[in-house]
């Protein structure tokens, strides 16, 4: 979709990525770090400075301890963590619960460990999750089960009952939990993050992924990190060494320092929530009806009052003819699912979305 914008000069609202410019300040950061000879291989973990920040971010976030030196890694981007923290669990023939809509790299991975992928449609329109379909499809032959909160793309978060239920079903079984948690600081309303790093019981069988591009608006710079207790985050360093080795180390300590400011963190979500609330605004005079978005900064949106047309058909006309690209929510589903509704990313510059909200009110 993002080819196809350019082809039509269309706005892009499709991939999720920010139009607007890196803090001048960690721009600095990172040029004193370069400067200052920070080139070479960092350590096959992570610096521990930086490891040593998001120990104390996980301290005051969630009132847990924890070990830098033996439960967090930092990773090639939040991508390489989900194929480290699966391969390390995964062997031919085992399943693996995947919620649809779902991120698109979850089933490649588990393909390419000869896994078998279980895909569970989330309920719709509220896309929270169906318990008891779930212990319904648990077998002896289920090793793990991915959640992602907040949800890309529907924006639903998972909530102390989703805790409840996955605490029952994982209990004296051998599962475990991959919790893809990149947008764990942009979480909007009334609503709080929920994660199995809160839990102990959850916590001693959980892979917890989070990305540093999501929350820092440098999804190029592929910076993010696995935090798991002592024994699988042994087991993830074997599969980590042999893939990336380590991460780009000027990042790393720019990072580090410009995670002293803790503002940059505590005064996301007022940001993205004002953007989501702006666009919605913006749009408020079209026929497309807003589902609800309790995080990420994705919005999606039913256009079932507008059209039939298929939601890949629309998404594609939309960037023709009405210079707008989108993402079809069907591609995120193992039965391409229609159930008319599109993906549009709100992370853009006011001026892209109101240069977007004028040509969608033109669609009818």
């Amino acid at each position: 979709m993002s080819s196809l914008a350019n082809d039509y000069k269309a706005v892009n609202l499709s991939q999720g990525f920010p139009d607007f410019p890196v803090d001048k300040e960690l721009n600095e950061l990172l040029y004193k770090a370069v400067k200052g000879g920070h080139n070479q291989y960092a350590p096959m973990p992570g610096i521990v400075e930086l490891r040593n920040r998001i120990s104390d971010q996980i301290y005051r976030n969630h009132n847990k301890k924890i070990n830098p030196d033996t439960e967090i890694t930092i990773t090639s981007g939040a991508t390489e963590a989900l194929f480290a923290a699966i391969s390390v669990v995964i062997n031919p023939g085992d399943e693996v619960i995947i919620f649809d809509p779902s991120y698109d790299s979850y089933v490649p991975a588990v393909l390419l460990n000869q896994g078998i992928p279980v895909r569970i449609p989330l309920t719709f329109p509220d896309y929270k999750i169906d318990w008891n379909k779930v212990k319904s499809l648990v077998t002896a032959k289920t090793k793990l089960i991915i959640i992602n909160s907040p949800n890309n793309p529907s924006g639903s978060v998972i909530t102390e009952t989703d805790i409840t239920n996955l605490k029952e079903i994982i209990h004296n079984n051998n599962i475990h939990i991959l919790s893809d948690e990149v947008y764990e600081h942009i979480i909007f309303d009334s609503n709080r993050h929920i994660t199995p790093l809160s839990d102990d019981e959850l916590y001693r069988k959980s892979f917890i992924i989070s990305s540093f591009g999501k929350t820092f608006h440098i999804t190029g710079w592929k910076v993010g990190y696995c935090t798991a207790p002592p024994n699988l985050t042994s087991e993830f360093r074997k599969i980590h060494q042999f893939l990336t080795f380590s991460t780009s180390t000027p990042f790393q300590y720019a990072l580090s320092a410009y995670m002293k400011n803790k503002s940059h963190i505590k005064n996301l979500k007022s940001f993205y929530e004002s953007k989501r609330d702006y666009f919605l605004k913006l749009i408020s005079e079209t026929k497309f009806k807003p589902l609800q978005c309790k995080g990420t900064y994705f919005q999606l949106l039913d256009y079932s009052e507008i059209t039939d047309e298929k939601d890949f058909d629309l998404a594609v006309r939309l960037t023709k003819e009405y210079k707008v690209a989108s993402i079809p929510v069907s591609v995120f589903y193992e039965k391409k699912t229609d159930n008319k509704v599109l993906r549009f990313c709100f992370a853009k510059e006011d001026k892209t979305l109101e240069k977007a909200a004028k040509r969608l009110r033109k669609f009818k």
